[in-house]
């Protein structure tokens, strides 16, 4: 039987669409040049190394997003539709850490925790995706109007900002809901331990999971990736036309966080791109190329959960309007000395109001 166990249990599987275990053959996807004898994985992984890894993304990103929730929640007056989008994408960033406790266990044993949290903590999971890129799609959005056209208005109806979220939770919610079809709980026939993974069906149900992950690779990445790309195409292309420093300050952290997010998120998504052409047998599938598409999903999965601690730190070394309001925070509960802000006041009475994060 195939065995690829290091995959499994570092839950590599994000889409949930697809099961690494030896019942993959029953599907049709045996390698062309493993007929005689089945493959398998001569890659072994280090489970300690990415404890430690979840472990620190974990505390980092509850740390940091819980302070950038707390200064935009703590600058009421001065929020934008900018901070909005922000505050829900800190938002999105928690709910995400919260699941990392449970998957580094699991990395380091097996699934412990029964049928309902297999399928709540892989629906969190991909909401975070999907919310993640679409309100950094609004946020490519807002600066493309704010700066390219000159708009302001949606400033003064941040109501709306507020619906816009509302409505990206609930279509990432939706997005994300096949997973609680097609995810269960079982034991793996090659490692005897129980997973949280992909049960295989039948030919039509692998029909159905093939056409669903398609479409999230265009819903979910690769169509907001265009219209990103074009935003800020277009933004920079203005900002390189004006003189004025504002302006650029202002888009430098939130060129940073799309940046990031890209580094981030872009090497794992073409890996699955990849993974989904050979299982779909567009591309032709060997043993060598699954053990090597293999072992890069693993590690750019965990570049990608990397990805929910970085942003506050972002914000802390880009952003001085963040220090700024993080530093008076501290010195309204009395934590610093109010002489320490007077620097950072001047500078903020200089920038404007384009947002409170930047």
């Amino acid at each position: 039987n195939m065995v690829y166990n290091s995959l499994i249990l570092s839950g590599t599987d994000l889409f949930g669409l697809f099961n690494y275990t030896d019942d993959a053959y029953n599907l049709g996807t045996l390698p062309t040049d493993s007929i005689a004898s089945p493959c398998t994985s001569s890659y072994t992984f280090n489970y300690d190394a990415v404890v430690v890894i979840y472990s620190l993304v974990f505390i980092l990103s509850l740390a940091g997003n819980s302070l950038v929730v707390l200064v935009i929640r703590c600058s009421k007056n001065l929020r934008s539709s900018t901070d909005i989008y922000l505050l829900n994408l800190a938002i999105a960033d928690l709910l995400f850490a919260f699941i990392l406790p449970f998957w580094a266990v699991y990395n380091k044993n097996q699934w412990i925790f029964g049928e309902f949290m297999c399928k709540a903590i892989s629906v969190l999971r991909e909401v975070n995706f999907y919310s993640g890129i679409l309100l950094l799609v609004c946020i490519s959005i807002d600066r493309y109007l704010a700066i390219v056209h000159a708009t302001q208005s949606i400033n003064h109806k941040r109501h709306l900002v507020k619906y816009v979220c509302i409505v990206i939770w609930i279509f990432a919610l939706l997005l994300s809901l096949p997973i609680i079809l097609f995810r269960s709980v079982f034991n793996s026939p090659s490692s005897g331990r129980l997973i949280c993974s992909e049960n295989a069906g039948a030919e039509a149900t692998s029909s159905l999971r093939n056409v669903i992950r398609f479409l999230r690779h265009t819903l979910g990445f690769f169509f907001p990736l265009v219209v990103m790309l074009f935003c800020y195409g277009s933004t920079i292309k203005t900002l390189l036309q004006t003189r004025s420093g504002q302006k650029h300050k202002a888009m430098k952290i939130i060129f940073a966080v799309v940046l990031v997010f890209l580094i981030c998120w872009l090497p794992y998504n073409v890996s699955i791109f990849f993974d989904t052409l050979m299982r779909t047998q567009v591309i032709n599938e060997t043993c060598s190329m699954r053990d090597h598409v293999d072992n890069v999903l693993i590690w750019t999965e965990i570049l990608s959960f990397m990805h929910c601690c970085i942003n506050p730190i972002l914000y802390a070394f880009i952003g001085q309007k963040f220090r700024h309001s993080l530093l008076k925070i501290m010195a309204n509960y009395g934590l610093i000395s109010k002489d320490k802000i007077r620097k950072s006041s001047s500078y903020v009475s200089t920038t404007g109001n384009t947002s409170t994060t930047v």
